[in-house]
């Protein structure tokens, strides 16, 4: 009798013990799958760096544009002699500040 419920006891630790493995595998499945999904997103987001490099440039090239735009007409605003030519730059110069 002694050594049935040795048995016994020795089986219940074993599907114990083969339980808490497939546990452990399944966990280690989870850890890998969720590391893959952050190398996903983190290869999609290095792939989205040209695009917005290129957004980036073509509005810079924009806003050097305005700038220079603005600053001609501020000079122009600045050096104007007369009443008429004055009302001009800064209608001028209030225009270019707009499409800031």
């Amino acid at each position: 009798m002694g050594m049935w419920i040795a048995i016994a006891v020795g089986a219940l630790l074993l599907v114990w013990l083969v339980a808490i493995y497939n546990r452990l595998v399944r966990f280690r499945a989870l850890v890998r799958e969720a590391w893959s999904g952050i190398t996903v997103q983190l290869r999609r987001r290095a792939d989205l760096i040209p695009n917005l490099v290129s957004t980036v440039e073509g509005y810079a090239s924009h806003e050097r544009g305005l700038l220079e735009a603005v600053t001609e007409a501020r000079s122009a605003a600045g050096s104007a002699k007369g009443l008429e030519a004055t009302a001009q730059a800064d209608a001028q110069m209030t225009g270019m500040i707009g499409r800031l």
